[in-house]
């Protein structure tokens, strides 16, 4: 798995990296930051994430390749792998809040009417990929808008790195993202609420892969996502809790 062993949102914690075990977690790129804040916390092993698109990365899996964990950002991924027993059965860990995210300083769009208007440019997800597939969700709940909207549409990003590149590069407009991302900014991006009779349910599942070599490191790092420093990681980085059951 390209980027697991040394990949620069690694981060090992407390004593060398020697007397530990190496855990390889695959999680979608939204995930970076929290997740790389929650590896400076984690005691007892060398986390190693590989962070991409969550359809490449369940596509790897299938393939054969083994990391630890998985983290995506849906639940269609990880239980398409647990019906074919690669995975243990995903558990909800975070939510999301899908948004419209511009340049900080743009007053070109204001809502997600002004993504209608000739000239405007914009980044989206692929079709394959979860944020690709929420932004669909919302555009098919527009109706007679939607085609408008996807005839500005200048980028078809595979992960939401790539759609938060085009509008820090000043490529595009405006793009469909994640909360957090534009969060992840620091500033240099601004988010606009979508309507709530538009918003997605943007919920990520964490599974252990059937096979992997550490399941109780494994199951240690899905315990602290769901109660623990990873639980603190994720929300300071903007997500919200999974639903009470």
């Amino acid at each position: 798995m390209a980027g697991c062993a040394g990949n620069s949102g690694t981060s090992p914690v407390g004593h060398s990296s020697g007397a530990k075990q190496d855990l390889v977690v695959a999680a979608a790129a939204s995930l970076n930051a929290a997740f790389t804040a929650y590896a400076r916390q984690f005691p007892g092993a060398s986390l190693h994430y590989s962070f991409a698109g969550s359809d490449m990365l369940a596509a790897q899996i299938e393939q054969g390749i083994k990391p630890d964990v998985f983290a995506s950002a849906n639940l269609k991924l990880p239980y398409m792998l647990y019906a074919k027993g690669l995975v243990s059965k995903p558990v909800v860990f975070a939510v999301n809040r899908l948004v419209i995210a511009v340049p900080a300083s743009s007053t070109r769009v204001m809502s997600i009417t002004d993504l209608e208007n000739p000239g405007v440019t914009i980044a989206i997800g692929s079709a394959t990929v979860p944020i690709g597939a929420y932004t669909r969700t919302v555009l098919a709940k527009l109706g007679a808008g939607a085609p408008k909207i996807l005839a500005n549409v200048r980028s078809d990003e595979p992960d939401v790195a790539g759609i938060v590149g085009k509008l820090t590069q000043g490529a595009v407009d405006a793009g469909f993202t994640y909360l957090t991302d534009v969060r992840a900014t620091r500033g240099a991006l601004k988010a606009i609420a979508l309507p709530s009779s538009l918003q997605p349910v943007v919920d990520y599942g964490v599974s252990i892969v059937r096979g992997d070599a550490h399941p109780a490191l494994a199951q240690a790092f899905i315990q602290g996502l769901l109660n623990g420093a990873g639980k603190s990681a994720l929300l300071q980085a903007g997500f919200l809790p999974p639903p009470t059951t």
